[in-house]
């Protein structure tokens, strides 16, 4: 393994246990103890979240087992998609990779490796843009080690700054692009998945979303995202407790056991995971009638 390994950013905000899993799953990680290790906690959105916040603070203070680790303490509430947008930005700048996670995910102790060798690999490769520690759950699917896809998954990945500056914040601009451009259904991937609908939820002020206008930015751009033919985490954060998430199971994973061996390949996307990536938004797909009323509740939601 190389030396220059990405630091790690770790996003939290105040739910104390799921942060303490996420941080005991990272370190047991052989390169865990040669990274550096970065939390940016943001501050209360309001009084009632101020002691679940300060439990989360006191706990990250004690992170022992990482070559170093620095606290970067919000003093105002950035929201998350605000504080990922701004702090991506700042770290890879300043060291040209990263590696990103939230505080609902739960690793493997091969996600790292993984994560820096694909890195690593693939720097110098202006087409791939993205990597992801996550895959999809694609049921009685025989996938490739490692594989390349549109989608960009947003549960624990990496990137480097040569592919971090062309993330788009203007989700208008974005959006006209792709109507120009008459890429609507292939943005969403064949129409299995409603990222058009996601992207006008976030110019109407709908949702605050990063992952979707980063998702948009490395498609307009013909960028690549490589993942792992099997997970190499689980996201525990979908038990009702998240801000942004409800309860679910649909996302849930058999992680891998071995990790992934990065190799470099053909750079162009994996017609067989494309094809599983849409059987499985496919399964996700709420009945017609549902689906004309939540653009309906959309409409209205987004004129308010």
């Amino acid at each position: 393994m190389n030396n220059n390994l990405a630091p790690i950013v770790l996003f939290v905000y105040n739910r104390p246990v799921h942060t303490r899993h996420t941080v005991e799953a990272l370190l047991e990680n052989d390169l865990s103890s040669e990274s550096d290790f970065i939390v940016y906690s943001d501050a209360p959105k309001s009084e009632a979240h101020t002691e679940t916040v300060n439990e989360v603070r006191e706990y990250i203070g004690q992170i022992e087992g990482f070559k170093s680790t620095t606290i970067i303490e919000r003093e105002v509430n950035f929201g998350l998609s605000g504080s990922i947008v701004d702090g991506v930005t700042s770290v890879v700048n300043d060291n040209g990779r990263v590696i990103v996670l939230e505080d609902d995910l739960v690793v493997t102790p091969y996600f790292l490796d993984f994560m820096n060798s694909a890195l690593e690999v693939y720097e110098s490769d202006d087409k791939v843009m993205h990597v992801s520690g996550y895959m999809f759950p694609v049921d009685n699917v025989e996938l490739p080690e490692t594989l390349f896809l549109r989608t960009s998954s947003c549960w624990g990945w990496a990137t480097w700054a040569r592919a971090w500056k062309y993330f788009e914040p203007d989700s208008e601009k974005l959006l006209n692009q792709i109507h120009q451009r008459k890429l609507e259904y292939e943005f969403d991937i064949h129409g299995t998945m409603g990222y058009m609908d996601m992207l006008q939820d976030q110019s109407s002020g709908v949702i605050n979303s990063w992952a979707v206008r980063w998702y948009a930015s490395v498609f307009l751009n013909n960028g690549l995202c490589l993942h792992p033919g099997q997970s190499l985490l689980s996201n525990a954060g979908h038990d009702g407790t998240g801000i942004h998430c409800g309860s679910s199971n649909i996302y849930d994973v058999d992680v891998s056991s071995r990790g992934a061996i990065v190799s470099r390949q053909e750079i162009k996307e994996s017609s067989a995971g494309l094809e599983a990536i849409k059987r499985f938004y496919r399964s996700l797909r709420p009945p017609f009638h549902v689906r004309i009323v939540n653009r309906i509740m959309r409409a209205v939601l987004g004129r308010k």
